[in-house]
Protein backbone atom coordinates (compact mmCIF):
# COMPACT_ATOMS: atom_id res chain seq x y z
CA UNK A 1 0.00 0.00 0.00
CA UNK A 2 1.34 3.42 -0.96
CA UNK A 3 1.93 5.64 2.05
CA UNK A 4 -0.08 8.87 2.15
CA UNK A 5 2.05 12.00 2.12
CA UNK A 6 2.01 13.73 5.50
CA UNK A 7 0.93 17.31 5.05
CA UNK A 8 1.44 20.26 7.35
CA UNK A 9 -2.32 20.58 7.85
CA UNK A 10 -2.29 17.10 9.40
CA UNK A 11 -0.11 18.37 12.25
CA UNK A 12 -1.96 19.24 15.45
CA UNK A 13 -1.12 22.16 17.71
CA UNK A 14 -1.12 21.71 21.48
CA UNK A 15 -2.00 23.95 24.40
CA UNK A 16 1.56 25.32 24.48
CA UNK A 17 2.63 25.12 20.83
CA UNK A 18 1.54 26.11 17.33
CA UNK A 19 2.20 24.84 13.81
CA UNK A 20 3.76 27.10 11.18
CA UNK A 21 4.15 25.93 7.56
CA UNK A 22 7.78 25.74 6.52
CA UNK A 23 7.16 28.00 3.54
CA UNK A 24 6.14 30.78 5.94
CA UNK A 25 9.32 30.24 7.95
CA UNK A 26 11.79 30.49 5.06
CA UNK A 27 10.33 33.57 3.46
CA UNK A 28 11.90 36.86 2.41
CA UNK A 29 10.31 40.11 3.55
CA UNK A 30 10.10 42.72 0.83
CA UNK A 31 8.68 45.08 3.47
CA UNK A 32 10.43 44.99 6.87
CA UNK A 33 8.36 43.65 9.77
CA UNK A 34 8.89 44.17 13.49
CA UNK A 35 9.10 41.58 16.26
CA UNK A 36 5.54 42.49 17.28
CA UNK A 37 4.36 42.03 13.67
CA UNK A 38 5.88 38.55 13.50
CA UNK A 39 4.39 37.51 16.84
CA UNK A 40 0.92 38.77 15.92
CA UNK A 41 1.09 37.02 12.55
CA UNK A 42 1.96 33.75 14.28
CA UNK A 43 -1.00 34.25 16.61
CA UNK A 44 -3.31 34.84 13.62
CA UNK A 45 -2.05 31.61 12.02
CA UNK A 46 -2.49 29.64 15.25
CA UNK A 47 -6.00 30.97 15.89
CA UNK A 48 -7.14 30.15 12.34
CA UNK A 49 -5.40 26.78 12.08
CA UNK A 50 -8.46 24.49 11.93
CA UNK A 51 -9.79 26.33 8.86
CA UNK A 52 -6.71 28.18 7.65
CA UNK A 53 -6.84 26.64 4.16
CA UNK A 54 -10.46 27.66 3.64
CA UNK A 55 -11.74 30.92 2.21
CA UNK A 56 -13.49 31.96 5.41
CA UNK A 57 -13.28 34.91 7.77
CA UNK A 58 -11.56 34.25 11.09
CA UNK A 59 -12.43 36.14 14.26
CA UNK A 60 -10.12 36.88 17.20
CA UNK A 61 -10.41 39.23 20.17
CA UNK A 62 -7.87 42.05 20.01
CA UNK A 63 -7.06 41.47 23.68
CA UNK A 64 -5.46 38.15 22.70
CA UNK A 65 -3.17 39.94 20.25
CA UNK A 66 -2.31 42.83 22.53
CA UNK A 67 -1.27 40.62 25.45
CA UNK A 68 1.42 42.16 27.63
CA UNK A 69 3.50 43.34 24.70
CA UNK A 70 1.38 45.65 22.57
CA UNK A 71 -1.28 48.29 23.05
CA UNK A 72 -4.51 48.07 21.04
CA UNK A 73 -3.31 50.83 18.72
CA UNK A 74 -0.16 48.87 17.97
CA UNK A 75 -2.21 45.82 17.04
CA UNK A 76 -3.84 47.86 14.29
CA UNK A 77 -0.47 49.16 13.12
CA UNK A 78 0.89 45.61 12.92
CA UNK A 79 -2.15 44.42 10.98
CA UNK A 80 -1.65 47.23 8.46
CA UNK A 81 2.02 46.33 7.99
CA UNK A 82 1.09 42.66 7.54
CA UNK A 83 -1.52 43.60 4.92
CA UNK A 84 1.04 45.69 3.05
CA UNK A 85 3.83 43.12 3.36
CA UNK A 86 4.85 41.32 0.20
CA UNK A 87 7.02 38.25 0.77
CA UNK A 88 8.89 35.83 -1.48
CA UNK A 89 8.12 32.16 -0.82
CA UNK A 90 10.00 29.23 -2.34
CA UNK A 91 7.66 26.57 -3.74
CA UNK A 92 7.57 23.79 -6.33
CA UNK A 93 5.35 24.33 -9.37
CA UNK A 94 5.01 21.77 -12.17
CA UNK A 95 7.90 19.87 -10.60
CA UNK A 96 10.22 22.87 -10.77
CA UNK A 97 11.47 25.19 -8.00
CA UNK A 98 9.84 28.61 -8.15
CA UNK A 99 9.35 31.80 -6.17
CA UNK A 100 5.88 33.13 -5.46
CA UNK A 101 5.30 36.68 -4.26
CA UNK A 102 2.30 36.86 -1.99
CA UNK A 103 0.63 39.05 0.62
CA UNK A 104 0.72 37.76 4.19
CA UNK A 105 -2.75 38.96 5.16
CA UNK A 106 -5.96 39.73 3.31
CA UNK A 107 -8.77 42.14 4.04
CA UNK A 108 -9.93 42.57 7.64
CA UNK A 109 -12.25 44.49 9.91
CA UNK A 110 -11.15 45.90 13.26
CA UNK A 111 -13.80 46.92 15.77
CA UNK A 112 -12.71 50.18 17.40
CA UNK A 113 -13.60 49.36 20.99
CA UNK A 114 -10.59 48.20 23.08
CA UNK A 115 -12.24 44.84 23.77
CA UNK A 116 -13.43 44.49 20.19
CA UNK A 117 -12.70 41.87 17.57
CA UNK A 118 -10.49 41.56 14.53
CA UNK A 119 -12.08 39.74 11.60
CA UNK A 120 -9.49 38.67 9.03
CA UNK A 121 -8.76 36.32 6.14
CA UNK A 122 -5.76 34.95 4.27
CA UNK A 123 -5.21 35.52 0.51
CA UNK A 124 -6.13 32.65 -1.82
CA UNK A 125 -2.57 32.10 -3.11
CA UNK A 126 -1.25 31.90 0.45
CA UNK A 127 -3.96 29.37 1.36
CA UNK A 128 -2.83 27.25 -1.59
CA UNK A 129 0.78 27.31 -0.36
CA UNK A 130 -0.36 26.25 3.12
CA UNK A 131 -2.58 23.51 1.69
CA UNK A 132 0.33 22.00 -0.26
CA UNK A 133 2.93 22.35 2.51
CA UNK A 134 4.61 19.17 3.80
CA UNK A 135 7.23 20.66 6.16
CA UNK A 136 6.49 22.70 9.25
CA UNK A 137 7.92 24.17 12.42
CA UNK A 138 6.37 23.52 15.82
CA UNK A 139 6.81 26.70 17.85
CA UNK A 140 6.53 26.77 21.62
CA UNK A 141 4.44 29.79 22.54
CA UNK A 142 6.47 30.51 25.68
CA UNK A 143 9.65 30.70 23.63
CA UNK A 144 8.04 32.84 20.94
CA UNK A 145 7.07 35.47 23.51
CA UNK A 146 10.34 35.19 25.45
CA UNK A 147 12.64 35.99 22.52
CA UNK A 148 13.55 39.67 22.50
CA UNK A 149 14.41 40.37 18.84
CA UNK A 150 12.90 39.58 15.47
CA UNK A 151 16.24 38.08 14.42
CA UNK A 152 16.10 35.63 17.32
CA UNK A 153 12.49 34.71 16.50
CA UNK A 154 13.36 34.16 12.82
CA UNK A 155 16.34 31.99 13.76
CA UNK A 156 14.24 30.00 16.26
CA UNK A 157 11.66 29.26 13.56
CA UNK A 158 14.38 28.18 11.12
CA UNK A 159 15.84 25.75 13.65
CA UNK A 160 12.43 24.38 14.67
CA UNK A 161 11.65 23.67 11.03
CA UNK A 162 14.94 21.86 10.45
CA UNK A 163 15.35 20.14 13.81
CA UNK A 164 12.67 17.59 12.97
CA UNK A 165 14.53 16.35 9.89
CA UNK A 166 16.12 12.93 10.13
CA UNK A 167 19.93 12.71 9.88
CA UNK A 168 20.31 16.41 9.03
CA UNK A 169 22.12 18.61 11.54
CA UNK A 170 23.34 21.57 9.49
CA UNK A 171 22.65 23.64 6.40
CA UNK A 172 24.67 26.22 4.48
CA UNK A 173 23.29 29.47 3.12
CA UNK A 174 24.73 32.27 1.06
CA UNK A 175 25.25 35.38 3.16
CA UNK A 176 22.56 37.24 1.26
CA UNK A 177 20.07 34.39 1.69
CA UNK A 178 20.73 34.16 5.43
CA UNK A 179 20.33 37.91 5.85
CA UNK A 180 17.03 37.73 3.99
CA UNK A 181 15.72 34.85 6.09
CA UNK A 182 16.56 36.70 9.32
CA UNK A 183 14.73 39.75 8.00
CA UNK A 184 17.74 42.10 8.03
CA UNK A 185 16.89 45.11 5.82
CA UNK A 186 19.08 45.79 2.80
CA UNK A 187 21.87 48.20 3.57
CA UNK A 188 21.81 47.54 7.31
CA UNK A 189 24.89 45.93 8.92
CA UNK A 190 26.72 45.39 5.60
CA UNK A 191 30.04 44.40 7.25
CA UNK A 192 30.28 40.82 8.54
CA UNK A 193 31.81 41.81 11.87
CA UNK A 194 28.98 44.20 12.66
CA UNK A 195 26.36 41.79 11.33
CA UNK A 196 27.67 38.98 13.50
CA UNK A 197 28.15 41.07 16.63
CA UNK A 198 24.87 42.97 16.57
CA UNK A 199 22.41 40.54 14.98
CA UNK A 200 23.61 36.95 14.56
CA UNK A 201 25.53 36.33 17.79
CA UNK A 202 22.80 37.74 20.10
CA UNK A 203 20.15 35.71 18.25
CA UNK A 204 22.21 32.50 18.50
CA UNK A 205 22.81 33.04 22.22
CA UNK A 206 19.14 33.66 22.94
CA UNK A 207 17.80 30.78 20.84
CA UNK A 208 20.31 28.38 22.38
CA UNK A 209 19.39 29.55 25.88
CA UNK A 210 15.60 29.34 25.44
CA UNK A 211 15.02 26.44 23.04
CA UNK A 212 15.64 22.68 22.98
CA UNK A 213 18.61 23.04 20.60
CA UNK A 214 22.23 24.04 20.76
CA UNK A 215 22.68 26.39 17.79
CA UNK A 216 25.78 27.67 16.02
CA UNK A 217 26.27 29.95 13.03
CA UNK A 218 29.76 29.90 11.51
CA UNK A 219 31.07 31.98 8.59
CA UNK A 220 31.85 30.34 5.27
CA UNK A 221 34.62 32.11 3.37
CA UNK A 222 35.65 32.40 -0.24
CA UNK A 223 39.28 33.43 0.06
CA UNK A 224 39.27 35.97 2.88
CA UNK A 225 35.72 37.19 2.28
CA UNK A 226 32.71 35.85 4.18
CA UNK A 227 30.25 34.73 1.52
CA UNK A 228 27.99 32.39 3.46
CA UNK A 229 27.13 30.83 6.81
CA UNK A 230 26.78 27.32 8.18
CA UNK A 231 23.80 26.92 10.51
CA UNK A 232 24.08 23.86 12.77
CA UNK A 233 21.78 22.51 15.48
CA UNK A 234 21.79 19.61 17.95
CA UNK A 235 19.14 18.58 20.45
CA UNK A 236 19.98 19.18 24.11
CA UNK A 237 20.16 16.47 26.73
CA UNK A 238 17.55 16.11 29.46
CA UNK A 239 19.26 18.29 32.07
CA UNK A 240 19.81 21.10 29.59
CA UNK A 241 16.14 20.99 28.57
CA UNK A 242 15.22 21.29 32.25
CA UNK A 243 17.41 24.37 32.53
CA UNK A 244 15.54 25.92 29.60
CA UNK A 245 12.21 25.12 31.24
CA UNK A 246 13.43 26.68 34.46
CA UNK A 247 14.56 29.89 32.74
CA UNK A 248 11.26 30.27 30.91
CA UNK A 249 9.42 30.20 34.24
CA UNK A 250 11.57 33.00 35.65
CA UNK A 251 10.75 36.71 35.17
CA UNK A 252 12.26 38.41 32.13
CA UNK A 253 13.87 40.99 34.40
CA UNK A 254 17.55 40.09 34.62
CA UNK A 255 17.40 37.50 31.84
CA UNK A 256 19.96 39.24 29.67
CA UNK A 257 22.42 39.22 32.54
CA UNK A 258 21.68 35.58 33.35
CA UNK A 259 22.26 34.56 29.72
CA UNK A 260 25.53 36.49 29.75
CA UNK A 261 26.56 34.55 32.88
CA UNK A 262 27.26 37.63 34.97
CA UNK A 263 24.81 36.95 37.79
CA UNK A 264 25.11 34.47 40.62
CA UNK A 265 23.17 31.26 40.07
CA UNK A 266 21.44 29.11 42.68
CA UNK A 267 21.19 25.35 43.03
CA UNK A 268 18.95 24.04 40.30
CA UNK A 269 15.97 21.82 41.04
CA UNK A 270 14.54 19.85 38.15
CA UNK A 271 10.99 21.12 37.65
CA UNK A 272 8.20 18.66 37.04
CA UNK A 273 6.54 18.56 33.64
CA UNK A 274 2.75 18.38 33.27
CA UNK A 275 1.20 15.20 34.69
CA UNK A 276 4.25 14.74 36.90
CA UNK A 277 6.13 13.16 33.98
CA UNK A 278 9.87 13.39 33.54
CA UNK A 279 11.15 14.44 30.10
CA UNK A 280 12.25 11.86 27.58
CA UNK A 281 15.87 11.58 26.56
CA UNK A 282 16.73 13.38 23.33
CA UNK A 283 17.86 10.15 21.69
CA UNK A 284 14.45 8.60 22.45
CA UNK A 285 12.75 11.21 20.29
CA UNK A 286 15.34 10.61 17.57
CA UNK A 287 14.66 6.86 17.80
CA UNK A 288 10.94 7.55 17.44
CA UNK A 289 11.60 9.57 14.29
CA UNK A 290 13.79 6.78 12.90
CA UNK A 291 11.26 4.00 13.57
CA UNK A 292 8.19 5.94 12.48
CA UNK A 293 9.20 8.53 9.86
CA UNK A 294 6.64 11.11 8.82
CA UNK A 295 4.90 11.49 12.17
CA UNK A 296 4.87 14.70 14.21
CA UNK A 297 6.97 13.52 17.15
CA UNK A 298 5.82 16.27 19.50
CA UNK A 299 2.14 15.61 18.86
CA UNK A 300 2.64 11.91 19.56
CA UNK A 301 4.53 12.75 22.75
CA UNK A 302 1.63 14.95 23.90
CA UNK A 303 -0.84 12.14 23.10
CA UNK A 304 1.26 9.77 25.21
CA UNK A 305 1.42 12.18 28.15
CA UNK A 306 -2.35 12.78 27.98
CA UNK A 307 -3.00 9.03 27.83
CA UNK A 308 -0.70 8.31 30.76
CA UNK A 309 -2.04 11.13 32.98
CA UNK A 310 -3.27 9.71 36.27
CA UNK A 311 -1.66 6.33 35.66
CA UNK A 312 1.25 5.00 37.69
CA UNK A 313 4.51 6.32 36.19
CA UNK A 314 6.33 3.65 34.15
CA UNK A 315 9.68 2.33 35.33
CA UNK A 316 11.18 3.17 31.96
CA UNK A 317 9.47 6.20 30.44
CA UNK A 318 11.49 6.02 27.22
CA UNK A 319 10.56 2.41 26.52
CA UNK A 320 6.94 3.13 27.41
CA UNK A 321 6.80 6.03 24.98
CA UNK A 322 8.23 3.98 22.09
CA UNK A 323 5.73 1.20 22.79
CA UNK A 324 2.90 3.74 22.76
CA UNK A 325 4.28 5.21 19.52
CA UNK A 326 4.18 1.78 17.84
CA UNK A 327 0.49 1.33 18.74
CA UNK A 328 -0.25 4.92 17.74
CA UNK A 329 1.29 4.32 14.29
CA UNK A 330 -0.86 1.19 13.87
CA UNK A 331 -4.02 3.14 14.71
CA UNK A 332 -3.05 6.19 12.62
CA UNK A 333 -1.29 4.94 9.47
CA UNK A 334 0.11 7.60 7.15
Amino acid sequence: MERRLFRTLDARPSDDSMIKPGELVDLVEMTPLTLADRRIYNQLIAHAWEKIDQGVEHVINKRELAGNHNGYDRVGESVERLMAAIVKVRVVRDGKPAIERVQLLGSNTEYETPDGQLRYEFPAKLRRIIRESTIFARLRLEVMFALSSKYALALYEMVQKRGNLTAVTHEEFSLREFRDLLGIPKGRLPIWGNLHQRAIAPAVKEVTALSDYEVTVEPVKTGRKVTGVRLAWSRKDTESVHLVWNELQRPRVGRKARLAGIVETVDFVLPALPNGAMPLRANTLEEGRRRFPGYDIYHVEKEWRDWSAGKEPPRNADAAFLAFFAKYAERHPL
